[in-house]
């Protein structure tokens, strides 16, 4: 497999042809209406699954429990919050930072990667389910930077690639061990070997992703080199799958050579490592008592639902998806239901306002960018020119 420093990465500066259409600002951030429609959906949500189920449960005693949760295991979620922070912006600056370009690597530095990330976090848990809207935000940033278009597609497949492949791993890992008892804990079919059988699944199709060949635009081109058309159309239906194999081959060998992409690495275990911390310090605040293996496993199951169709951000799929996995796993529903009220309140609402203000000063940040591009002058020169 290629390196992930290789030439088929796409490296190179932006053009100014190729900024040509990804200058303007992603249009959530000005729609207000669709902002005024997300809020509403959210409030929605959330009385439907902590107001109306426990009801229709006959669980309202369970939320009588919120008030007797102990504060400083409250604490200790924050805590775990800020560190899932800190590892996503090193897991986004050891993958999206690593560029060839003095340029785009100096514009994005932690205190850049840091905006970007917390923004686009923000971004995909107010406008979109599965974080459509948190990519297309990076995305317009890191084109912004300077980054090129096939670079900076094949970044971030890199990116979501090696978050998702680790998901996946932990998946397969922990519902086999519980299955077969190796590690402690209730094992129901439905909630080991059925997710641990398509993450194979999937990382087998991820597997087959990274074996077509960077090169397949110009192997297409070779059968077609005498019908132009054919030979164009070929191309272009062969670019997004070029990409994509090429950011998978990328994360691949983050994983297969840690020494290359070590802070990219250890940015995506330490941010799963720190979501299942926020849920374990949520649980314990409220006397839950949750096996190790059954806590990872049950929140990994949980957070599939955040694929399914929901009016924002995943509210009201994730949540009713990790009640539905715990209680799957024979944990008492007035434990799981106000830990996860806690769980969602520390780790999706608590983010919320850090990224809003994120995106702020990334429209800042962005702008400066411009000013530079237009003076055609870098920070560098610019300097310079002060000093004299």
């Amino acid at each position: 497999m290629s390196s992930p420093d290789a030439a088929s990465d796409g490296r190179g500066p932006a053009t100014a042809a190729d900024q040509d259409g990804d200058d303007a600002t992603p249009t959530f951030l000005h729609d207000r209406r669709r902002i005024a429609m997300v809020g509403a959906g959210m409030l929605l949500a959330v009385g439907a699954i902590y107001v109306l189920l426990p009801q229709v449960l006959g669980l309202d005693e369970a939320f009588k429990r919120l008030g007797t949760a102990v504060w400083y295991w409250l604490v200790v979620a924050v805590l775990f919050m800020v560190a899932s922070f800190a590892a996503y912006v090193a897991l986004f600056h050891g993958v999206l930072g690593g560029t060839s370009s003095d340029e785009v690597r100096r514009r994005l530095d932690i205190s850049a990667s840091y905006q970007i990330t917390v923004a686009g976090f923000a971004a995909a848990r107010i406008f979109s389910a599965g974080g459509a809207a948190g990519i297309a935000l990076t995305y317009w940033a890191l084109r912004k930077a300077g980054m090129e278009r096939r670079q900076g597609a094949c970044r971030m497949v890199a990116f979501i690639a090696l978050l998702y492949t680790l998901y996946l791993l932990a998946l397969l890992i922990f519902g086999v061990l519980l299955r077969t008892g190796v590690l402690p804990g209730p094992a129901p079919f439905g909630g080991t070997i059925v997710p641990a059988s398509i993450a194979g699944i999937l990382l087998a199709a991820v597997g087959l992703i990274a074996l077509i060949p960077g090169d397949v635009e110009r192997r297409l081109g070779r059968l077609s080199r005498d019908h132009r058309r054919i030979d164009r159309l070929l191309g272009r239906l062969a670019t997004g799958p070029a990409t994509v194999a090429t950011g998978v081959r990328t994360a691949i060998d983050y994983l297969r050579y840690p020494r290359r992409g070590a802070l990219a690495v250890a940015g995506a275990i330490g941010y799963w490592a720190a979501q299942i911390g926020i849920l374990w310090a949520s649980f314990e605040a409220f006397g839950g008592d949750v096996a190790f293996a059954v806590l990872v496993q049950g929140f990994f199951v949980g957070m599939i639902a955040n694929l399914l169709p929901s009016p924002a951000g995943g509210v009201g799929t994730i949540d009713a998806g990790m009640i539905g996995a715990f209680l799957l796993f024979q944990q008492p529903a007035e434990i799981v239901f106000p830990a996860i009220l806690a769980y969602r309140t520390i780790a999706f609402w608590l983010p919320i306002p850090p990224g809003v203000v994120a995106t702020f000063q990334l429209r800042r940040t962005v702008a400066e960018w411009d000013r530079e591009r237009d003076g055609g002058y870098t920070s560098e020169s610019k300097v310079t020119v002060e000093a004299t």
